[in-house]
């Protein structure tokens, strides 16, 4: 049985070393791949392959904290633009209650303003109305208590219409 299993290991193996080959032989047959090579960075990291492996493990383990410091960024952003657009909305809406507040007001104290004018005018147009007719009265006695103090004797009357008729 070991036998077996060290058999079936072996046989993984050859099928991983197949794969990673064929993993590589595409990697070097790359035309990007090719022309980095084929660069003096390229040559320089294949001719020292001690500074090709520290800036490779360098890469892989900066790139942790990169992606943190990226998706802190864009998070920043977002959470950025959100409170942005919360706090426009808390604004305009403390502000239109603010307006509705103040245009309550003013229509309650227009209609206490409209109120008070209202009932001056009627005090006024009644006070005028009333001082007119108090003296319209007053000349109506002065004129009837001097027609009745200046008429003539009947009797002249008919003097006075025949002195009419003459002139």
């Amino acid at each position: 049985m070991i036998v077996a299993e060290d058999h079936n290991k072996a046989k993984e193996m050859q099928e991983l070393e197949k794969q990673w080959h064929s993993i590589v032989q595409s990697l070097h047959s790359n035309s990007n791949v090719v022309a980095f090579m084929n660069s003096r960075v390229g040559r320089y990291l294949d001719d020292h392959p001690f500074v090709a492996l520290s800036l490779l493990v360098f890469l892989a383990v900066s790139a942790i904290p990169v992606a943190f410091f990226l998706i802190f960024v864009v998070v920043t952003a977002i959470m950025a633009c959100i409170g942005v657009i919360v706090m426009e909305v808390v604004v305009i809406v403390l502000g239109g209650i603010t307006l509705l507040c103040v245009l309550c007001g003013l229509g309650a104290l227009s209609l206490g303003v409209s109120g008070i004018l209202s009932i001056c005018y009627v005090a006024v147009s009644t006070l005028v109305n009333y001082w007119c007719a108090s003296r319209g009265q007053i000349r109506k006695q002065e004129v009837n208590v001097s027609l009745s103090q200046k008429s003539p004797p009947v009797s002249d009357r008919s003097a006075n219409n025949d002195a009419d008729i003459l002139f």
